[in-house]
């Protein structure tokens, strides 16, 4: 880190993909919104509906003037209306006209806001696979590949949550082979050739075979069929919070069905979903109802037994507990796209938002946040340090963490980092832009730890784009803070990124900006310490080095020149050595013999002092290959 997959059948098995059950990666689709624990009830009359629409010829078809995009099917309701939990019901039901796989994502995250079309379109790349997507790829570009690898497949895109006709047009595939099915809270206008399925609440016979489902033993509702008809009333037909009702009468099998009748009545009036969040929410004991509303802060919407442990300051053990009995409740939903996690249903979020705020004051949230980011940061150093050889000192270190934070094995936790992904690289976004700044040291700290992670279980071309995410939120802490230094090694970091992804023009501009950041900002030229001078040392080299690869030799020797000049300053014998073999390289590609010849021998000469007998012996090559060439042009 989706901000937070499913590849279809036949990719190669590369860590940011997973099977075609699962969800885009950073992009979880956390459970079946309304679903009652994995039964789907009722709607047979909107799923005839999306099967009919779906066969049926769109109106710019008819008129002569077919649209070049896919069919979308729109299914609206207000959250907790079983929306999601239809979509997915549908999608199973046609997933075998789809072979090359159904592929979902959440457009809108926790607390209600858009997700960015980038992240969505990079995910979905990365769901798709196998070749990597591009580090640091523009909004523009992602979308524009994103759609040409779906036009290129027959695929059924799930998009769930969408905000706006916007999102949806941006993620539009290029082909009317593929089928997009959105979920939203409304109408989606703009988009050509969509079919909308409004969906309210389930009728009565649905609603109270829900209830029973979810109630436990079916004999209560028959016995009582009137009481039970009351709770359906009282919770307006929704899955959501008949869900929450079941689970409240489940967790008390001597209470009948009228009781609960009774009490959804003498709760105030308000909306149905809030009714029963409340039935559920006054019967907890103050600690878990205090967890309960905590479990807002988790990145993404998703919580293990660890992050729930840190949010509220409990065991391990008690945090699993309790969140086994929340989801007893209906008050959150098992990930199976991340195993060992729970999901915050995004229609109770809201809810959970509003409890947090009304009883925990804002150094409360921050606290359990930081304690939160806190854990994750020795979990992530925990999988780092696993890869480490014995008796280092990262070894050592990974020795005095809890034995619930440790890995046995490098494989366990490559595992645990794959399913992660998306709550690490969220809790990353979240350590950055919660907290007014105030976790910034806590971020910072969290970001390396990720970094190192990704780089003990990833490949280069497997890591670069998140560590290009990474090093993008560095670089808003530092510049948050006034921090020069950092600023000029994560725009260092960036550039390298970018110059490996062939976006130079790009890596120049990070290069000269972290040149400048290097320098003091009184005369744009002076170096405080040791370590401004290297980081402006290595932005001179990184500048003629992109000039380099373009081919453009003038410029390299005249960066690389002052390159050398500043590590001659330092005494920095190991750079000196290396500029004057990359001086002699661009001498020699632009015909300057002469010129290349003196740099290969001072370069030979430096190597030499410095007893790299390898470096020496290739710089000597390079001076006969360069001796033998003049001769023979004589």
């Amino acid at each position: 880190m989706t901000d937070q997959g499913v590849r279809p059948s036949g990719t190669g098995a590369g860590m940011p993909t997973a099977s075609t059950t699962q969800q885009p990666i950073g992009q979880q689709l956390t459970g079946q919104e309304g679903a009652s624990g994995g039964r789907f009830v009722g709607r047979t009359r909107e799923l005839g509906e999306l099967h009919t629409d779906m066969e049926r010829a769109g109106l710019h078809t008819l008129s002569g003037r077919p649209s070049p995009h896919s069919r979308v099917l729109l299914i609206a309701g207000r959250a907790g209306s079983g929306r999601t939990a239809l979509a997915e019901a549908f999608a199973a039901q046609v997933a075998d006209r789809y072979p090359d796989g159904v592929l979902r994502a959440r457009l809108t995250g926790p607390g209600g806001a858009p997700v960015p079309t980038e992240r969505t379109a990079r995910d979905l790349l990365a769901a798709l696979g196998p070749d990597p997507v591009p580090a640091g790829a523009g909004e523009d570009e992602l979308t524009e590949t994103l759609r040409a690898a779906l036009g290129r497949r027959r695929v059924l895109l799930l998009l769930d949550d969408v905000a706006g006709p916007a999102q949806l047009l941006d993620l539009l595939p290029d082909s009317r082979d593929c089928l997009v099915l959105a979920v939203a809270s409304g109408p989606l206008t703009g988009v050509p050739d969509v079919r909308p399925c409004t969906l309210g609440g389930l009728d009565r016979e649905a609603a109270v075979a829900l209830l029973a489902g979810r109630a436990g033993a079916a004999h209560r509702t028959t016995v009582d069929p009137r009481s039970a008809e009351l709770v359906a009333e009282a919770c307006g037909g929704l899955p959501a919070a008949l869900t929450l009702a079941g689970g409240w009468l489940a967790a008390r099998p001597k209470i009948s069905v009228a009781d609960a009748a009774k009490q959804l009545e003498r709760l105030p009036d308000a909306d149905p979903l809030e009714r029963a969040f409340r039935l559920v929410g006054d019967s907890l004991a103050e600690q878990p109802a205090r967890l309960l509303r905590l479990l807002s802060l988790a990145p993404a919407g998703l919580a293990d037994a660890h992050t729930a442990s840190a949010l509220v300051g409990c065991s391990v053990a008690t945090a699993q507990r309790s969140l086994e009995e929340f989801l007893r409740l209906g008050m959150l939903r098992a990930a199976p796209a991340t195993p060992g996690c729970y999901s915050v249903p995004r229609c109770l979020d809201p809810l959970l938002r509003a409890e947090l705020a009304e009883r925990e004051s804002a150094e409360e949230v921050t606290l359990a946040r930081a304690r939160m980011l806190e854990r994750m940061v020795r979990q992530l150093r925990a999988c780092h340090a696993v890869t480490e050889p014995g008796g280092s000192e990262a070894r050592k270190s990974l020795a005095l963490l809890p034995r619930a934070v440790r890995f046995g094995s490098a494989a366990a936790a490559r595992d645990w980092l794959a399913a992660r992904r998306p709550v690490v690289l969220a809790a990353a976004r979240l350590a950055v832009t919660e907290g007014g700044g105030r976790l910034d040291t806590l971020a910072r700290r969290l970001i390396s730890a990720l970094a190192r992670a990704f780089d003990a279980h990833c490949s280069p071309e497997e890591a670069a784009p998140e560590l290009y995410r990474l090093h993008e939120l560095v670089l808003g802490v530092a510049e948050r803070g006034g921090r020069r230094r950092e600023r000029a090694v994560a725009l260092l970091n960036l550039g390298d990124l970018d110059v490996r992804t062939g976006r130079h023009p790009r890596a120049l501009e990070r290069y000269r900006a972290a040149l400048d950041a290097a320098r003091d900002g009184r005369d744009g030229r002076h170096l405080r310490d040791a370590a401004d001078q290297q980081a402006a040392g290595r932005a001179l080299e990184s500048i003629g080095g992109t000039y380099e690869d373009l081919g453009d030799w003038a410029r390299a020797a005249d960066w690389y020149g002052r390159a050398l000049e500043l590590h001659q300053t330092r005494d920095a014998r190991a750079a000196v050595a290396r500029l004057h073999g990359r001086l002699g390289t661009v001498h020699g590609h632009a015909g300057r013999s002469g010129d290349a010849l003196r740099e290969w021998r001072a370069a030979a000469a430096n190597f030499r002092r410095l007893g790299d007998s390898r470096s020496q012996a290739r710089a000597a090559a390079e001076v006969a290959r360069l001796r033998e060439r003049d001769d023979g042009g004589r």
